[in-house]
């Protein structure tokens, strides 16, 4: 290892008490989970908003918004008892890829999750095996239960729109929203709640977005032009080298980067700032 690398540990620790706060989630759908005191409706709040969360900030805050609305002050309660004629609530909703179609299917097979198993927890918890290597094969059974749940329910094949929220992880996608979810639920600190107890920390995958597609790229982390599952696998892995416990335990801070900062990964103002600039030049 060069000098830099060996500084690496050192820099992300110092980036993570840089913007590892609440006070920066204002960007990220992670807000909306802390609009809500209680654990059900934290769960429940945070897999909508991640199941939304593509496309412009502004746009998916306003959908996300319209949707909470209407579900008034326990959306966990709203869904547990969630009934067809409640669709006309969302009438008119879209958010690019999706209408009020999909979100009431999505909700639908939420509805008989929480009913038959109490929470979301418990029934991704029924697909986690703690021999595997990480959360892949449960967030695998998960979407692909959640999928056939939704066909089942809705007595309708699902469209292209339906599979914008839920991933399936067999497509090599990132599954960026869905392992961005999962660090929600699972971490524990000033930014990520971690309600959920039966999955360790040590199992996630990082949620692969832009910003740190370029970042990671920029650390030598991977060599993709295009992201997907695999890509995420190995950039977890290297995140791993440095924190086995919490691999990621810097996605959030690293984003902010990009996110707060406006780093590009061309040269700005903030550079000199930066303490990720050694590995720029």
């Amino acid at each position: 290892m060069n000098r830099i690398s060996n500084n690496l540990p050192q820099i992300l620790e110092s980036l993570y008490h840089t913007y590892n706060r609440r006070e920066y989630i204002a960007s990220d759908p992670e807000e909306f989970i802390y609009e809500y005191p209680e654990p059900a409706d934290m769960e429940t709040v945070g897999f909508i908003a991640c199941c939304f969360a593509y496309g412009r900030v502004a746009q998916f805050k306003k959908a996300l918004r319209f949707v909470f609305e209407q579900m008034g002050t326990s959306p966990a309660a709203f869904v547990h008892d969630f009934r067809q004629n409640q669709r006309k609530r969302f009438a008119g909703f879209k958010h690019r890829f999706n209408t009020e179609n999909d979100l009431c299917d999505m909700l639908t097979a939420l509805r008989h999750i929480l009913r038959e198993h109490g929470s979301i927890e418990s029934f991704f918890a029924g697909f986690y095996k703690e021999t595997d290597a990480n959360i892949i094969p449960a967030m695998t059974g998960f979407c692909g239960e959640f999928a056939r749940l939704r066909e089942r329910l809705c007595k309708s094949p699902a469209d292209r729109g339906f599979g914008y929220l839920i991933p399936d992880p067999a497509k090599k996608s990132p599954c960026k929203r869905m392992n961005m979810y999962l660090r929600w639920m699972v971490r524990d600190d000033a930014v990520d709640p971690g309600l959920w107890k039966s999955i360790p920390a040590s199992k996630l995958i990082v949620p692969m977005d832009t910003h740190l597609a370029r970042i990671t790229g920029i650390l030598g982390f991977h060599a993709a032009k295009t992201v997907n599952l695999k890509t995420a696998v190995e950039v977890t892995g290297e995140f791993a080298r440095i924190c086995p416990e919490d691999p990621v335990k810097y996605d959030f801070c690293l984003s902010r980067i990009g996110i707060v900062e406006g780093c590009t990964g061309k040269p700005s103002e903030f550079c000199p700032k930066c303490g990720l600039n050694p590995f720029c030049g």
